[in-house]
């Protein structure tokens, strides 16, 4: 019933859309089916429920952790792409030559173990690291800093450092593809340089700048392994209680509850985000 070309291209859409039903539409499936059970340790009861989603919206504990988590990644993904956009902007605008070495440079964090990173932050944040030795050595305090470690501060700082580089390049790439003829005519027509950022660079940029925030508020708001390192008990967010009950409190059904529901309240902030940052660039412009 199809036609040659419309085989063809069942052909060549089925390897990618069976890799996204095994890999992707199967496993979300799974965790979506667990939050409707419920299990009491060992014991797994298979029959439909909304208990796990009645205890995740209605416990203050977990709304303290989901807003906790959010915030963090808001606070994260401000932070990064503000560092990002001055490092694209000026590989895009100022360096003329070897601009792949430098973003070979930016990608050099990603040689190294996330986790060593992590530690890396530690010896510089702690409570006699690097950064406290060296204030303390050039009498600019004297004793060392509590703030700066096992809080959110710390997850703050190592989850901006972490993510930067997703942050830096797809701004680095929305600003390549401006037309610098643009830049020349709004010059011609009186503009300065920051009108003319505003009102030219800014807007153009504006999808690279959607696609930064993004690319670091979501995945910050699942990560469990910075928390659980630099946080302390200030800095632990929901991902870190989810794996509590998939570890040591053995409730899948409750993590996957709390992991769904995290997920679309997530999924919807990231709804706004894109709106609210597309409607801003069209203002600008």
């Amino acid at each position: 019933m199809l036609s040659r070309e419309g085989r063809q291209g069942l052909t060549l859409i089925s390897p990618p859309f069976l890799y996204a039903l095994l890999l992707l539409a199967a496993p979300l499936a799974v965790v979506v089916t667990f939050s409707f059970w419920s299990q009491n340790y060992l014991d797994l009861d298979t029959t439909l429920t909304l208990k796990n989603y009645r205890e995740v919206w209605t416990k203050p504990i977990y709304r303290v952790l989901i807003l906790r988590s959010l915030n963090i990644s808001m606070l994260v993904t401000v932070f990064t792409v503000l560092l990002a956009f001055p490092m694209a902007y000026f590989l895009s605008f100022r360096v003329k030559q070897n601009k792949a070495l430098w973003l070979f440079l930016i990608t050099i964090p990603f040689w190294t173990s996330y986790l060593l990173r992590i530690f890396l932050w530690k010896v510089i944040l702690g409570y006699n690291g690097v950064l406290n030795s060296a204030l303390m050595g050039a009498g600019f305090i004297d004793e060392p800093l509590t703030f700066i470690m096992y809080n959110v501060t710390a997850v703050v700082i190592t989850l901006a450092h972490a993510w930067a580089p997703f942050a830096i390049l797809p701004i680095f790439v929305a600003l390549e593809r401006i037309d610098r003829s643009l830049l020349e005519a709004a010059e011609d027509l009186g503009d300065g340089p920051v009108r003319r950022f505003f009102r030219v660079t800014l807007p153009l940029a504006m999808p690279g700048v959607l696609a930064s925030t993004l690319l670091v508020f979501i995945p910050t708001v699942g990560d469990f392994v910075t928390p659980r390192l630099v946080g302390g008990k200030d800095g632990l967010m929901v991902a870190n209680l989810i794996q509590v009950y998939f570890g040591k409190a053995n409730n899948a059904p409750l993590a996957t509850a709390l992991a769904v529901s995290s997920m679309l309240i997530v999924t919807s902030i990231s709804v706004i985000i894109f709106i609210v940052g597309r409607r801003i660039g069209g203002r600008t412009r």
